[in-house]
This record gives C-alpha cells, sequence and structure tokens, in this order.
C-alpha cells in the first residue's frame, strides 16, 4: 500500500536522493539537469521544501516508509495570477509505475488545491515523448492549451512540450 503526505523538511535527504534519481535517469522530462544540482547544499534544499497548503512537494511512501514517488505543487502569489498554481517535478521510481502512484499524487494534489479559496486553474508541461505521463494528465482532465517546439535541449537532443491546464470550475 502507497501513502501520499507531504514531504517534510526533515525528509529533505530522501527527498533529494530521489529527485536526483529524477534528473540521472529521465533528464529529458525536467527543465533543471542533475549536473547543475548535484552540488546543491542541503540547507538550501530544505529551504525550498514548501509546507503549506499553497506550496509543497507530496511524497508517496511505500510499507517500508521508502519515497518511491513525488510531485510538486505550487501557487502563484501575485494579486492577478493567484488564482493559478502549477504542478512540477512528477516522478515515479522505475519499480513502481504502472502501479497507480501517480495517479494518486495527482489525484490527492487535485482534491487539495479543490479547497483553496479562489483557485481555479492548475497548469503543468509535460514532454510530448513521455506518452504515459501524458495519457495520464489527459485521463485526469487536464486539457492542452499549448505546445512548445524545441523547450528543452539536453545533449543535443531537443524535446517538445504540451502546456496542460486543469480548470477547477
Amino acid at each position: 500500500m502507497i501513502t501520499i503526505r507531504k514531504i517534510t523538511t526533515n525528509e529533505v535527504d530522501v527527498y533529494w536522493e530521489l529527485r536526483l534519481e529524477a534528473l540521472r535517469t529521465s533528464p529529458e522530462a525536467f527543465g533543471g539537469t542533475y549536473e547543475e544540482v548535484v552540488d546543491t547544499p542541503i540547507d538550501a534544499v530544505r529551504s525550498r521544501i514548501g509546507s503549506t497548503n499553497d506550496n509543497y512537494i507530496l511524497g508517496a511512501f511505500s510499507e517500508s516508509n521508502k519515497i518511491v514517488g513525488m510531485l510538486g505543487f505550487k501557487r502563484e502569489q501575485s494579486i492577478k495570477t493567484r488564482h493559478k498554481g502549477f504542478i512540477w517535478g512528477m516522478y515515479v521510481t522505475p519499480s513502481y509505475r504502472k502501479q497507480g502512484v501517480g495517479k494518486s499524487l495527482l489525484n490527492e494534489v487535485l482534491k487539495r488545491s479543490k479547497k483553496l479559496q479562489g483557485l481555479e486553474q492548475i497548469t503543468l508541461c509535460v514532454v510530448t515523448s513521455n506518452n504515459h505521463a501524458r495519457e495520464l494528465y489527459i485521463k485526469s482532465g487536464f486539457e492542452v492549451f499549448g505546445y512548445e517546439k524545441n523547450a528543452l535541449k539536453h545533449e543535443g537532443h531537443r524535446y517538445d512540450e504540451e502546456h496542460m491546464v486543469f480548470r477547477l470550475n
């Protein structure tokens, strides 16, 4: 059984290990690279872990309390954009894929988001070649609203991204 909950600042080490795994094993899926962030001091990582209803990282934990997936959410803060939030950093370790972990993480973010007063929409970006993630987002109610050719470039490879939105109203 998988438990979905917010990652706390006390769990920064296990979160950071999974984040580095994600960047190392799926470099095409993220805007950052392993090489750029591997030497980030752990205190700097700890300070980025949000702990409010508007800014947090969810973790998926196995029965043995091992972190096997993650998903970040952040609400925009300016007056004109507070009606929007965005999802970032979705990752599930390979041995737990196709078991509903990503869906559980996404469902929990959507459930929490529906409780946020004034929040109207959630956006995300997904690399178009990541068919499994694209299908999950579309089945969950996200709609494509934009396409960016060559959004990411890594080691000579170019990756297109789709921009998606989930409307809460």
